[in-house]
C-alpha cells in the first residue's frame, strides 16, 4: 500500500534539514514494491516496539516494519497559486501526495532569516493555507461552471456535483480549507474526484531550535494565538527539533537516548512525526510473525479480514476462508501459537471481521 505525505513550508523553515533527517530512518526498499529511487521521496520505516517483541517470541531472522513515504516538495512562496517562484511545481507536487506534513518555524535565529522579516508561525501557516485554498477556488470555480450547464439540463449526477462545488466554493471564497465543508454523504464520495489540495489531511510540524529562542518556551501571545488555532480548528500538530534531529540521526541507537537527554529534547521528535503521519493517513498494523520473518501490513482502518489479507496477496483475499487472530500482546505473553491455541486465546474469525490494529493473524485460503 503505497500512501505518502508531503513536506510542505515557507523558506528557511528547516524543511530540507527535515526531510534529510527522515531519510536516514529509510528502509530496505526492495521489501517494498512501492519503492522508489527518487531522491526526493524517503521510504521510512514507522516505529513500533511490538514488531521486536513479537520477533524475539519468534526468534524470527528478520523484522519488517511498516513504512510511510515522505516526499520533499519545492518551497513555497506568497503568490504560488498564481505561479509565483515554482508555484506550478509545488501545487503539482502536493496534489499527489494523501497528506501534508506543514512545516512552521518556531525559533529566532538572527542567522537565518525569515522571509517574512520576523517569526509569526500562524502567519505563515495562514499564507501556505491561503495558497491551498486560492488554487482549490480556482479548480472549483472552472469546473462548477462546466457542471452548472449540464445540470440544467436535468442531469441528476450533475446536479449532486453542482451542489457538492458550491458548498466547496462558499467556504473556499471565504479562504477557509475544503476540508472544513459540511457535504451530505452522497456529497462528499465525490470530492476525492476533485483533487483538491486543501481536503487533505495536514500535520502541522512546529520546528523548534536547540540553543535558540523558540516561540513555544517564551509563551508570548503569537504562540497563544498558535494554540488557539488549533484548538478551534482540531488542528494535529508534532513538535521536533529538525536541526538536533539530523545530528541525532548520526548517533548509534544505543546512545541517542542519552544524546537526547544532554541536548534537552523530550518530545517524541522524528519517530513521533512518522507515527503521527501514519496515523494521519488513518493507517493501522497487523503483523505475520514466525522464523523467518516478523513484518507489520500495512492497512486502512476499517479493513475486513479478506482486504487485509489482499495486502499479503490477491489469491489471499480472492480465495480468503478464515483467519486465526490474536492480540500481539497476548500472543507474547504465552509465548508461542501453540500455547495459545491450547488456552483458547486464537480466535477464529470470517470475512466479516474487521481488522484492528496490534492483531496477529494467520489466513486461512483455497488453493
Amino acid at each position: 500500500m503505497s500512501l505518502s505525505i508531503g513536506i510542505v513550508g515557507l523558506p528557511n523553515v528547516g524543511k530540507s534539514t527535515l526531510f534529510t533527517a527522515l531519510t536516514k530512518k529509510s528502509v530496505l526498499i526492495a521489501n517494498y514494491p512501492f519503492a522508489t529511487i527518487d531522491p526526493s521521496v524517503g521510504v521510512v520505516a514507522v516505529p513500533d516496539e511490538r514488531l521486536q517483541n513479537l520477533s524475539r517470541m519468534s526468534n524470527s531472522t528478520k523484522i519488517v516494519p511498516a513504512a510511510v513515504e515522505f516526499v520533499d516538495i519545492a518551497g513555497l512562496v506568497r503568490g504560488a497559486s498564481e505561479g509565483e517562484g515554482l508555484g506550478n511545481q509545488f501545487l503539482s507536487n502536493i496534489r499527489e501526495v494523501d497528506a501534508i506534513a506543514e512545516v512552521v518555524r518556531l525559533f529566532d535565529d538572527p542567522d537565518i532569516t525569515h522571509v517574512h522579516g520576523s517569526i509569526d508561525p500562524l502567519h505563515d501557516v495562514e499564507v501556505i493555507n491561503l495558497e491551498l485554498v486560492l488554487a482549490d477556488l480556482q479548480a472549483v470555480s472552472k469546473r462548477l461552471d462546466r457542471v452548472v450547464r449540464e445540470a440544467r439540463s436535468g442531469d441528476k449526477e450533475a446536479q449532486l456535483e453542482a451542489d457538492a462545488l458550491k458548498k466547496l466554493s462558499d467556504v473556499l471564497e471565504k479562504g477557509k480549507l475544503a476540508s472544513t465543508a459540511v457535504l451530505t454523504e452522497m456529497e462528499a464520495k465525490l470530492v476525492p474526484s476533485f483533487h483538491l489540495l486543501s481536503n487533505k489531511p495536514i500535520l502541522y510540524v512546529l520546528n523548534k531550535k536547540s540553543g535558540a529562542i523558540n516561540v513555544d518556551a517564551e509563551n508570548a501571545e503569537r504562540w497563544r494565538v498558535l494554540q488557539r488555532f488549533f484548538e478551534e480548528s482540531g488542528g494535529k500538530f508534532v513538535t521536533v527539533d529538525a536541526a538536533s534531529e539530523h545530528e541525532l540521526s548520526e548517533v548509534h541507537d544505543d546512545e541517542r537516548a542519552q544524546f537526547r537527554r544532554d541536548l534537552g529534547i523530550h518530545d517524541g521528535g522524528v519517530d513521533g512525526l512518522i507515527r503521527a503521519g501514519y496515523e494521519l493517513l488513518d493507517l493501522i498494523s497487523y503483523f505475520t510473525t514466525g522464523e523467518k520473518e516478523t513484518r507489520a501490513w500495512t492497512i486502512r482502518r476499517g479493513m475486513t479480514a479478506p482486504e487485509a489479507a489482499g495486502v499479503i496477496h490477491t489469491d489471499f483475499k480472492d480465495k480468503f476462508i478464515r483467519a486465526d487472530v490474536i492480540r500481539w500482546d497476548d500472543l507474547v505473553r504465552e509465548g508461542s501459537w501453540a500455547a495459545a491455541r491450547e488456552k483458547g486465546m486464537v480466535r477464529t474469525e470470517g470475512k466479516d471481521y474487521v481488522v484492528q490494529d496490534g492483531d496477529v493473524m494467520e489466513f486461512r485460503h483455497g488453493a
